[in-house]
Order: structure tokens, then sequence, then C-alpha cells
């Protein structure tokens, strides 16, 4: 009985107190009437709940999500069917799902009469604010008799998987700059003569090789000019996310970390979306997104990939080779130190093509938070290597970053974001 009389409501322990009073009065009174009821009011609330905690509801109930994958700021919507398959009609019942607050609130629903064999459908959304592999579930039932003396929880549903994927921003264009072949560099194309390939030039610039010099450009244009060899963007690609725990400040939706993830989604769906293949690392350089049968990460990996990411522990970049493979590499970097950005120069041959977002994180940081380093050291060390950078911050929309990002890349310098229109 203990289980049963657990689920007796504040009626039914009133109505059980009112008859073992009944029956005391009974007693010092020698009122045989009033014992027959006291024993009947006692009897009513011990027997419904024994009835009620043994009996087999019968409640069947699905969860539906759609869609199942969602954006951070999207919308999706939760479909339960709940049927009764019980030999009698099921009323009073309380349907709470549990839903993780990053989703909003707890739905509840009342359920007046659920006829036998006849099911109803109810509906709620949820709005998601923070990326992750969320849970619904599970759906619990508030089960009472029609005396209202007992109450029962019972599970109906389980769990269900929601992906909240990052946001995504639509990009427009590509970098281009020395060494692409895009034509969009300023680079010259002239005749060397019969039998010998034709050179693609451009104007000599800081830090460029002096052993890559074209001596006859040179002197019919009386201008120092380089060779550029024709490496259009159409390879591979390697976009590296810097996922460290220690680079990133603020919290929750509006921290460093969600910016720079929701960076790397964009980046790595733009390239993908014009044909490109594409690696996503961390500053590790190991991968974060597996790569498909054919070798290709696709729209579904990526962000799946990026929805389940968790900051990293590591205090500093540590890679043993080049990050990039080889290939073209785009970096988006939360705060990083000089040890940091030397790992990632000293092994990135400097006539591949290297791009990098440096976030500026003391525009995230709290008040008082002077922890967070300054962009301008990393991305003078960067340049000085050959890349195009790109400091970023947050009042600056993530396709205004991409653009200045393009734009340094045939500048061969560094832009903030918050001075492009």
């Amino acid at each position: 009985m203990a289980g049963p009389l657990a689920g007796m409501t504040t009626r039914g322990r009133c109505l059980l107190a009112a008859g073992l009073a009944a029956a005391l009065c009974s007693v010092v009174l020698n009122e045989r009437d009033l014992l027959r009821v006291s024993v009947f009011v006692i009897a009513m609330p011990l027997l419904v709940c024994f009835l009620a905690g043994r009996s087999r509801v019968g409640l069947h109930t699905e969860r539906h999500i759609n869609p199942m994958r969602t954006p951070v700021g999207g919308r999706a919507e939760v479909s339960l069917n709940v049927w009764s398959t019980g030999r009698l009609p099921t009323g009073g019942l309380l349907l709470q799902d549990s839903v993780p607050y990053t989703l909003g609130g707890r739905p509840r629903f009342v359920i007046e009469h659920l006829p036998r064999n006849n099911g109803i459908q109810l509906r709620y959304t949820v709005e998601p604010a923070m990326r992750g592999v969320q849970h619904l579930g599970p759906l619990r039932a508030k089960v009472t008799d029609p005396f209202g003396l007992s109450e029962f929880d019972r599970e109906l549903a389980g769990v269900t998987r929601l992906v909240v994927v990052p946001r995504v921003v639509p990009l427009i264009g590509m970098p281009g700059g020395a060494g692409m072949g895009a034509g969009e560099d300023g680079s010259v194309r002239l005749s060397s003569g019969q039998g010998e390939d034709d050179a693609v030039v451009r104007p000599y610039r800081q830090g460029d090789d002096l052993r890559k010099v074209h001596w006859r450009s040179t002197a019919h244009r009386d201008e120092m000019m380089v060779r550029v060899e024709e490496r259009p963007w159409r390879g591979g690609t390697t976009v590296l996310l810097d996922h460290r725990e220690h680079a990133h400040k603020g919290s929750g939706p509006t921290s460093s970390m969600e910016w720079a993830v929701s960076m790397a989604a964009s980046v790595s769906l733009h390239l993908l979306r014009n044909g490109h293949r594409v690696r996503l690392v961390s500053e590790t350089g190991r991968p974060i997104a597996p790569e498909s049968a054919d070798g290709i990460h696709s729209d579904f990996l990526v962000l799946d990939s990026l929805a389940a990411l968790q900051a990293s522990h590591h205090k500093e970049i540590a890679i043993a080779g080049d990050p990039g493979q080889g290939q073209e590499l785009v970096a988006i970097l939360g705060s990083a130190d000089p040890e940091s950005i030397d790992q990632l120069i000293r092994y990135r041959p400097r006539a591949s093509r290297s791009l990098a977002i440096l976030m500026d994180t003391r525009a995230w940081t709290t008040q008082g938070d002077t922890t967070a380093l300054d962009p301008d050291g990393a991305a003078t060390l960067l340049n000085g290597a050959g890349w195009s950078t790109v400091i970023a911050k947050p009042d600056v929309p993530m396709h205004q970053v991409w653009n200045n990002l393009c734009r340094a890349s045939q500048n061969r310098g560094t832009m903030h974001a918050s001075g492009w229109s």
C-alpha cells in the first residue's frame, strides 16, 4: 500500500483524516451510525488510491519534431500524438514535456476527456537560443481519479533528440590575391617568347621572396616584378577553428566562442556550395568534422559536428605540422599570443595562401576583465609571414567581415572590420 498511498492528494488525505476523526468520535460517543459513516469515509480514499495505483491507464504517445535539425534562433514544431487503449475513458490528465531551458519553458497540457481508441494531437514550438544536441523528454502525465483523491505520474514518451546547429550567414565572393591566378589581383601575363610558358607577374610587395623576381619583366616595366604561380581557388581548403576556452570571452549565445563557431559554419558552407573540398580542423590540426566516403564534407556533417563541439582546454595553439596540409587555409582565431602564432606559421609554406580572421575578444569581455590580448600584435606577425588578415568585432556583421577578408587577400594587409562600410 505504500506505493498507492504515496499518490494520495490533499483532498484524499483530508477525507482520510476526517474519517479517522469520525471513527474516534463514534467510539467515544458510542454512536454506531457514525462508525458506519467513518468506515465508508476511510475506505473510500484508500480503495481509490489502491485501484488507481495498480490499474493500467493504457496511454500511448508519440513525439515528432519538425525539423529535426534547427539553427540557432530558428523554430521547430513539436507534435504529441496521445491516444488511449484502456477499457474506460480517460480524463483529468495533466501532461508536461521536459524541455531544456535553452529551448524555452516546459509546455503543459490539460486533457479533460480522452475517449477510448481515439487520440488527440498536441503541439508546441521551441526556439533554441544555444547550439548543441538537445534532448526533449521524457513526457510525463499526472493521472487523477474522477474524485480527485489520488494523483500518479506516468511516463508516456521517452527522449527525442533535437540538433541545434550554428547560425549560418550567407556570404558572397571569394578571396583573391597573389598566387591565385584569378585575374583579380592586378597580375599581368607577359609573353616571354616562343617555346617559353607565359609568366604571370605582379608588382613586388614587401615580404615577397626575392627568388621569385622576374627580371625580364622588371627590365621591361622599369619596376620590380615578381612571378606568380597560377593556383586558382579550386583545390582543397582548410578551415581552422580556434575553440580554446582560454582564447574566448563572454558567455552564452553572445560569447566570442559562439561567434567563431557560426563564422566557421558560414565559411565552410560557402566554400562547399561553390564546389570546394573543405577540411574543418581545430587549433591542434585534428579534424572537427568527419569526411564522407568520397572524402568531401557535406553540409550536414559540418553543421552536426559544430553543433556538438565543446570548448577545448588547451591554453596555446600546438600544431606539429602545416595545419592546412599544403592547401589554402582560412583560420578563425581568438586571443592568440606570439607563441601560438609562431606555431601556425612555423610549418606553413609562405607560397601557400593563408587567411586569418582575428577576433578582438576585448569587445566580448565583461567589465573588469583585462585578460584579452590585443589582436594587432598577432596581425603584425601573420602579415610578416605572408598572411592576409582581418580583425573582427561583435558589432560588425559576419558577411562584412568576410568581404573585408576578401579585400585583404587582394591587398595583402590587415583590415579592421569596423573601418569598412
